[in-house]
């Protein structure tokens, strides 16, 4: 537990153990039932433990989340204030959901997850290490040649009946949201930059890399370590080879590969073409 948790929170979760029975000083005002554990609004200087224990799977909760009575919180696992959780929501150990992070039914949250600033839709599958909604890489160098942070303010939303894999990051957005379409299903090892909106349906394997404000349509698929350029647009129903790099705009569905990608034919005559060319002999078939 200290290894995930503030030593703080680690001694509320204790204090809570041993004050489980003993209802929170002024608790007269804004009381509601979350699943179990009663929040309430206290007033100032009044002692409070704010995080207490879940009853279903040992983690700990603040009061001012709303967990559905069906959720499984696990042990070492912490959610904090103003998060919500639907019925049989899963979070794996060590995760931490941050505050007002929305979590839909029947999502499953693997170990050691880390969710911030953003909402995970229904049925959803989010695998061990996955880091969704922190600040994306934004900077830019002001007149006194100083690199100064680009504000990121906005959220990261993942649709239904998404799966991410093992240590995926998505970021959150700065000035539009990352947005996830529904049944989407991206691999292990995925850096999603912000402000990326991906369509529904899409397939994208491991270690791809999106930089920020890329546009997917549905139905892409994109083989490994495909890379794609900032603020680069791609039209709905489109397949990428493994290792291709899009640098401009891809308009026409169909199949493309290489660096810059271009249609796969193209590729190909490219590809045979600097074959024959790098010969020894130099001889041109």
């Amino acid at each position: 537990m200290a290894a995930i948790l503030p030593r703080t929170v680690c001694r509320a979760a204790e204090a809570a153990l041993s004050l489980r029975s003993v209802p929170p000083r002024g608790a007269g005002h804004h009381v509601r039932s979350l699943g179990g554990v009663s929040a309430a609004c206290c007033k100032a200087g009044a002692a409070s433990v704010e995080f207490v224990p879940w009853h279903n799977g040992g983690g700990i909760l603040h009061r001012a989340a709303s967990v559905d009575p069906t959720a499984v919180v696990e042990a070492g696992a912490v959610v904090h204030s103003g998060a919500v959780l639907g019925k049989e929501v899963v979070v794996g150990s060590g995760a931490v959901v941050g505050p007002s992070v929305s979590i839909g039914n029947s999502t499953r949250i693997g170990y050691n997850v880390v969710l911030s600033n953003c909402s995970v839709g229904e049925f959803c599958t989010i695998h061990n290490g996955a880091c969704i909604g922190q600040d994306g890489f934004g900077f830019f160098v002001d007149e006194d040649g100083q690199v100064k942070k680009k504000p990121q303010m906005l959220y990261a939303r993942i649709g239904d009946h998404v799966e991410i894999g093992a240590n995926t990051c998505v970021d959150r957005g700065s000035w539009r949201e990352t947005m996830i379409g529904d049944h989407t299903k991206i691999d292990n090892l995925v850096q999603i930059g912000h402000n990326v909106v991906i369509g529904k349906c899409c397939m994208i394997c491991g270690q791809v890399g999106i930089a920020g404000s890329a546009t997917l349509g549905d139905y892409v698929t994109l083989g490994g370590r495909v890379a794609i350029r900032d603020h680069v647009s791609i039209v709905s129903k489109v397949r990428l080879a493994a290792n291709s790099s899009v640098t401009k705009d891809i308009q026409k569905p169909g199949d493309y590969g290489g660096f810059p990608a271009v249609p796969i034919n193209e590729w190909r005559r490219q590809t045979a073409n600097l074959r024959l060319f790098s010969k020894k002999d130099g001889v041109k078939r």
